[in-house]
């Protein structure tokens, strides 16, 4: 069977991996703290300890890391995924990042004889999980053919949108659309609680109705229940959301919602453990029907290190 490596294996790069070596996959992974791999490496799966040394004679190589700047180290550097994987190897690179890197990537794998995809994904640490995430693929047609059933390992809805960096395209409609609703929703809640009502009891009226969506039904009660921990970390969207704003500008869009997530994300994200400790506390004082008190993860060392739902701290604490 063809082998794989992955590399980056947090929070939903180990479900990921995981699914592959599942599915009987060989895997080799590799990442920048060998703990975050140990899920893997117990499933069977093997350690390499150099970007090199991993990539060296895999079929496909599949990376799934934090920033556009770690993907460039990774594809373009003398000694990265490019230069190292040998003739015919598929490169898909599953983090959110640049439409124009992707462009990049493609065309510099294209000269030594490689075939790249960019391949985003949406769905969270539930859809890695379950492996029920959606995947937004750009590239040659011939390329997501052969990579196709390995998506199938790992999503539900994989689409090919069109040429290098049109996966990119697609994340970044995809976390434009996320941010307004992510306001929408928390303002919802706040306006429910505000009126007195049941939370959940609110909320089972109208998620099922037009208002619906994975953020009201999904994180409304990670909120509820206090639990601020990580699906998708803060700061991961607010650099999704940097890239979005950057691409518009370049598109000659402004984007008003946008604009306003990304403030208020930002300043979540600034907040230090003791503020976010205090706030916490704050809330829970505030005794808001059906809503536990906020558990600040203990390795959060600010507001960036939390999930993405936390957002509705600033909401209920009035810090808007």
């Amino acid at each position: 069977m063809e082998h794989i490596t992955f590399i980056g294996t947090g929070v939903m790069g180990s479900s990921m991996a995981g699914h592959l070596l599942s599915a009987g996959y060989p895997v080799t992974v590799y990442t920048r703290t060998k703990s975050k791999a140990e899920p893997i490496l117990q499933q069977g799966g093997r350690w390499a300890d150099s970007v090199q040394a991993a990539v060296t004679g895999a079929d496909y190589v599949i990376t799934m890391v934090g920033y556009p700047q770690d993907v460039e180290s990774l594809y373009l550097a003398p000694d990265g995924i490019i230069a190292s994987a040998k003739p015919g190897a598929m490169l898909i690179d599953m983090t959110t990042s640049s439409p124009k890197l992707a462009i990049r990537i493609a065309a510099a794998a294209k000269e030594r004889g490689l075939e790249a995809l960019d391949a985003p994904v949406s769905g969270g640490d539930v859809g890695a999980r379950n492996a029920t995430l959606s995947i937004m693929v750009g590239g040659s047609e011939a390329a997501f053919t052969r990579a196709k059933p390995l998506f199938e390992k790992l999503g539900k809805t994989i689409v090919l949108q069109g040429g290098p960096g049109s996966g990119q395209h697609t994340k970044m409609c995809n976390q434009i659309a996320i941010a307004s609703n992510m306001m929408g929703v928390v303002e919802a809640l706040s306006y429910g609680l505000a009126a007195g009502l049941d939370p959940r009891v609110m909320l089972s009226s109208i998620e099922s109705g037009a208002a619906g969506s994975w953020s009201l039904s999904n994180l409304v009660p990670r909120m509820l229940d206090g639990n601020v921990k990580p699906g998708f970390y803060i700061k991961h969207f607010i650099k999704d959301m940097g890239i979005a704003l950057e691409s518009a500008r370049e598109l000659g869009l402004t984007l008003p919602g946008l604009i306003q997530a990304e403030a208020l994300y930002r300043k979540l994200a600034a907040l230090d453990s003791r503020a976010l400790q205090d706030l916490a506390h704050e809330l829970g004082k505030a005794h808001y029907r059906g809503v536990t008190e906020p558990a600040i993860p203990a390795d959060a060392q600010s507001g960036a290190d939390l999930g993405t739902q936390a957002l509705y701290l600033l909401y209920l604490a009035r810090r808007l």
